[in-house]
Formats: C-alpha cells, structure tokens, sequence
C-alpha cells in the first residue's frame, strides 16, 4: 500500500513539474512573439510615416457613432417610473492634404453632433422628440509656400459654428496669414501674427469681430489600429482680452475588427463672448430680471465641454 501512495505521489510531482516546465515554455515562446510583432510593428510604422511624406494628396476620415434607448414602465424607485430616452451621438474627422516639395494645402474638418430624448409618458404636454444636445462644425483650409523643409509662410482659413441649432448665429471666421511650422509629417504649428476674427450673429446677440494673432497645433496620427487626432485653435485678440476664444477638440478611435472600433470624443472651450450671451438670453427669460445686468465685464467665462462614447468607423 505505500508503495502505491509513494508512486502516487512521484506520479503527481511528475505531472506538476512537466506542465511547469510547459507553462514556462509557452510563456517563453509568447514573449519571443510578441517581441516579433513589436519589431513588424515598428518597420510597418516607419515604412507609413515615409509614405505620408510622400507628395502627392492624402485623404482619409475616422468618426464615431455614439446611442443609447431606455425604456421604463412603472419603475417607482425613479422620480419619472414611466418613460423613454435615448441618445444618439456622431463625430466625423475628415482631411484632404496636397504635399508638394514646395507648398502644401491642408483642408481638415470636424463635425460633432448629438441628440437627446427623454419622453415622460405621464405627463401628454412634455417634449418627447429628441433635441439637440451636442452641435460642433469645423472647417479649415491651410495653404503654405515652403522657406525650408519645416517652416513656409502662410495662410489660413477657419470657419467655425453650429449646424442644428442657430447656424452662423455665432459663427467665427479666421483669415490671416504667417508662419507655419511642420516639424515632423503629422504635426502641424500656425502661428499667425495678422488674423481678423469675423463674429457673424442674428437678432439681439452682442459679438464683437476684431483683429488679432491665431495660434493652431494640430496632431493627426495612425499607428496600427488606431486612429486620434489633437487639435487647439485659438483668438488672441488685440483690442479686448474679453474677444479672445479657444477650442481644443480630440478624437481617438480603435478598430477592433475591420473598420469597426471603438471611438472617444471630448473637446473643451473657452469664449468670454458666448458665456456674456447665454446670460443675456437666460436674464430676458427670468422672473423677476437679476438685480444685476449682465455684462461682457462681469461675466463668468466658465469652461465649456462636451464628450462622446461609441462605435467607430474607420474610412
């Protein structure tokens, strides 16, 4: 009988040693691979970085499509038990480049929209379409004569404002001219010393348009399955600090099969202008009027943002 119990045990300590031995193994052979694909990885990137370079156009779009549907029926635990929501979100980030050995045009735009609904089925006299929540369009045109490999004198056009909602009430048109500078293919610096901000706005609304300095950095990148894209614009104004605005929008996406992903959106901004404007609609709607009226002055610029989480698509 011990004899058995012995061999039993040898037995036992056979088979854990062994399947040690193969644990270590493979996990051996994954490392030694996955150092493999690092090193493919790396060649491929490099070989797509001298292809960006390349002159020639260069097209291509990445977005996402964020939603979500509810629907509650006698769920008392909530202070609306009967309803329906949902939520429908959609960013696009396009470009069209032309790289030439001595200019380039650059033609980018962003879009950013989203709806939201919240139908309380109790009550007949609330909204239960789905209304805009989230309104973003960006377009730009860049055109510059080259100096050197990274620095060519320039021009830019930026347009910027809402389409759902109040189209071009405001909208912000960026023209001037300077220097840009590219250090490497998928960065791009402006900096624009002479610039003229075009305030467009209907009816009641106080904008003022003025000249001033535009600053633009711009990164757009792939590295395997991954798309992003980091942008900052903003108005430095030379009359008023109060005219000044800035908007920084990112964009990251992963594709997990296919075209298919997942997509992160988030931007954030800050226009003194916008703020002073909102005040002025919510101060004509209150009852009684605020003792005191708003002014550009006294206005908090408080921080705008919006962000989005969904599927992407890659193009």
């Amino acid at each position: 009988m011990k004899k058995i119990v012995f061999t039993f045990i040898f037995l036992l300590a056979g088979i854990q040693i062994g399947l040690a031995q193969t644990e270590e193994e493979l996990k051996t052979t994954l490392s030694a691979k996955k150092d493999s694909i690092a090193a493919i990885q790396g060649r491929a990137n490099a070989i797509q970085s001298q292809i960006d370079a390349l002159p020639g156009w260069k097209i291509g779009a990445f977005g996402t499509i964020g939603g979500s549907l509810s629907g509650f029926n006698n769920w008392f635990s909530q202070g609306i038990p009967n309803n329906d929501a949902g939520t429908i979100g959609i960013t696009v980030n396009a470009y069209a480049n032309l790289l030439q050995d001595k200019y380039f045009w650059r033609n980018s735009a962003n879009v950013n929209l989203a709806w939201v609904k919240l139908d309380d089925k109790d009550d007949p006299t609330d909204d239960d379409s789905f209304r805009e929540s989230t309104d973003v369009f960006n377009i730009s045109s860049l055109f510059g004569y080259k100096l050197t490999e990274t620095l060519a004198v320039s021009t830019l056009g930026e347009y910027r404002t809402t389409v759902l909602n109040n189209f071009n009430d405001p909208g912000y048109l960026d023209l001037g001219v300077g220097i840009t500078w590219t250090p490497i293919s998928n960065l791009i610096v402006v900096v624009h010393p002479l610039n003229y901000n075009f305030v467009f706005s209907k009816g009641a609304a106080e904008y003022e348009s003025s000249l001033g300095a535009k600053i633009v950095a711009d990164y757009t990148r792939k590295i395997g399955a991954i798309n992003f894209k980091t942008n900052l614009s903003a108005f430095l104004s030379y009359e008023d600090g109060d005219y000044s605005n800035w908007t920084w929008t990112n964009s990251f996406s992963y594709t997990l099969w296919k075209s298919i992903g997942v997509g992160f959106d988030f931007g954030l901004r800050g226009n003194k202008q916008e703020a002073f404007n909102y005040a002025l609609g919510q101060a004509a709607l209150a009852v009684p009027p605020p003792a005191v009226t708003p002014t550009l002055e006294n206005t908090d610029n408080e921080l705008q943002s919006f962000w989005n989480l969904g599927l992407s698509y890659s193009f």
